[in-house]
């Protein structure tokens, strides 16, 4: 099991909910952070759970805040060694009353912000022969569902962009994975809100155990797709 003791980590989404947890888990693992999303208050408290971290507030739909975060990670804190992309939202409704506004907002922060995020860290980990790229991704990435299409459309965007990188960048060490959760207990979740059947949803801790286990793989080998379900049926 490789130790990611020292490694310089950014979350993206890390002021609540999968982001926060993985961030929690990176922690533990000791890891040197960095955490962004659009809140400060919000990442300060992930922060002061984890007990040291460095906080940069950034919204990924803007690549010159996604520039700046890094510029910044490489100057205070080092080379960034884990990216992990949890950065995200959900607004769902059929297609026929879906605004271009909320169309937009979806595309720019699931997909082009992960775009924006792998495009800065890559230089870097291509020179230095090494790097890990965990994208968030969900079920909803591999099977359609009715009032889902254009969140649906970002998820499988995600997959695909994904596996597309990974097969770019492994021949410089780097390794690129997605994940695909299924119901998880977040802010953005339906049944979160409704609070029903939300004990048997997936946590984000569960997601993050799972970030876990990929950045310990052995150098040698990759977790390219992992595709997560809660053992009950919410």
């Amino acid at each position: 099991m490789v130790s990611i003791e020292k490694k310089v980590a950014v979350v993206t989404g890390a002021g609540s909910g999968i982001g926060r947890g993985i961030a929690i888990e990176l922690g533990k693992m000791g890891a040197r952070l960095v955490l962004a999303s659009r809140g400060r208050t919000e990442l300060e408290e992930t922060a002061r759970m984890i007990g040291s971290a460095s906080v940069i507030p950034t919204d990924v739909r803007n690549k010159v805040e996604v520039e700046r975060l890094f510029e910044q990670t490489a100057t205070t804190v080092g080379p960034v060694d884990i990216l992990v992309n949890a950065a995200g939202l959900g607004i769902f409704g059929p297609v026929v009353d879906f605004t271009d506004e909320d169309f937009q907002t979806l595309v720019d922060t699931n997909l082009r912000g992960i775009f924006f995020t792998c495009q800065c860290v890559l230089p870097s980990m291509i020179e230095r022969k090494t790097g890990q790229i965990i994208n968030i991704a969900s079920i909803a990435g591999k099977v359609g569902a009715a009032n889902r299409a254009v969140y649906s459309a970002t998820k499988f965007g995600v997959r695909g962009f994904t596996e597309s990188l990974a097969e770019e960048v492994r021949e410089h060490g780097i390794r690129a994975s997605v994940i695909c959760p299924g119901s998880t207990d977040t802010s953005f979740s339906p049944q979160s809100k409704t609070g029903k059947g939300r004990e048997k949803m997936l946590q984000p801790s569960d997601v993050a155990h799972v970030v876990r286990m990929i950045v310990t793989q052995d150098p040698n080998s990759f977790i390219s797709e992992i595709t997560m379900r809660p053992t009950r049926k919410p």
